[in-house]
């Protein structure tokens, strides 16, 4: 099924917040709503209103801020957490409830009638106070698909705007989402939101599944931040679709995520991979000399994204081992210096003999070149 329409649910705010080393401050819980908006997320989701009482009002602030994206928060399928959310002015809610054995054994201790019941009552407050309402069955893929599917009917014949797939744990595979999410497809009138975790490594590869299974909405973080391992990061998924086809992001303002990413590193305390999608330190630089002919002849020969889509460059990598007479050439013009073929052999034989030892800095390589030509 082609990926026609789709909406992004980023949940820095919510999933991030779990991330072990972030606390925000309702300053930056603000900063981080405002920039998500500015790169074109359609819904914003918060931690649950219940779950302190700075979430309460974080929750209400960032809930009247104004924005045009949709803020939503995410609790239990419980009455009064319901309640609490309502209050905030949200204009959504996403509840939630254990369907796994695990959980429904170690955790609220519900058969699937009782869950069913549960939900009933919730859904029906949210839908009464018009706010939107996603049902989100917490450990999918460790669940019974006869429960599901049951559990997923019934809520969508309460009206329902979506219900989720969580994989809560991180191990779903892309074909059992494309299987269980073509199959919902049949049978249900909602949408269908998928929530991701990373802990196989395979949470952009599901994401985009879930997409061309059918799914209608698909949960980010910033750097995929979260419990544990985190979820599918917002830049990883929007890497994803943009080699798969570009004018699947072109309604996100694409320049503006590596300043988005460096605000959330900032504020909770990591680094930016050295190899992050997109806007890694090397995302965008070409070392082995048959690579940098290449893109100097079309970037697209090794780049399947633009960097300047992105507001970012790509750099060549010239003054070491691997380098080619080509990069040395680029190098050499820039710099107003031109040589014959045998020249630049010679040349490129002596840079690759001297970076030998270690690579050389750019400076040492314009001192050489430049006096090539002396000599």
């Amino acid at each position: 099924m082609p990926i026609v329409d789709f909406s992004i649910i980023d949940s820095t705010l919510r999933e991030g917040e779990q991330f072990s080393k972030a606390h925000y401050t309702t300053e930056e819980k603000i900063r981080i709503a405002e920039a998500l908006e500015e790169f074109g997320v359609e819904y914003i989701e918060l931690t649950s209103p219940a779950a302190s009482p700075q979430s309460f009002e974080d929750c209400k602030i960032i809930a009247n801020l104004g924005l045009k994206c949709k803020i939503l928060t995410h609790t239990r399928c419980h009455m009064e957490d319901a309640q609490k959310a309502v209050e905030t002015g949200v204009a959504g809610v996403d509840i939630l409830f254990g369907t796994s054995s695990f959980l429904r054994r170690f955790s609220h201790g519900k058969n699937i009638s009782e869950i069913i019941d549960s939900a009933r009552e919730v859904i029906n407050f949210i839908k009464k106070s018009g706010r939107e309402v996603r049902f989100s069955s917490e450990d999918t893929f460790r669940s019974e698909e006869k429960d599901l599917l049951r559990v997923y009917q019934a809520v969508d014949e309460l009206g329902v705007d979506r219900v989720g797939l969580a994989d809560t744990v991180g191990i779903a595979t892309p074909r059992q989402l494309y299987s269980l999410v073509s199959e919902l497809r049949q049978h249900l009138k909602s949408g269908i939101e998928f929530h991701g975790h990373n802990d196989s490594g395979c949470a952009i590869a599901n994401s985009f599944t879930a997409l061309e299974a059918g799914a209608t909405h698909i949960d980010t973080s910033v750097l995929g931040i979260g419990e544990r391992n985190g979820i599918t990061p917002l830049g990883g998924l929007i890497a994803r679709l943009y080699s798969y086809d570009r004018n699947l992001v072109t309604k996100y303002r694409l320049e503006k995520l590596y300043d988005l990413e460096q605000m959330v590193a900032k504020i909770v305390g990591v680094k930016i991979p050295f190899n992050n999608f997109i806007t890694g330190e090397t995302s965008f630089t070409h070392k082995a000399g048959m690579h940098t002919k290449a893109v100097m002849l079309n970037p697209e020969a090794y780049e399947p994204i633009d960097p300047q889509d992105f507001g970012l460059n790509r750099t060549i990598s010239i003054g070491h081992r691997l380098t080619g007479k080509n990069a040395i050439q680029t190098r050499a013009q820039e710099l107003g210096l031109h040589f014959g073929d045998t020249q630049l052999r010679e040349i490129t034989l002596e840079i690759k003999r001297l970076a030998d030892a270690g690579p050389l800095s750019i400076e040492q390589l314009d001192e050489l070149l430049r006096g090539w030509v002396v000599a």
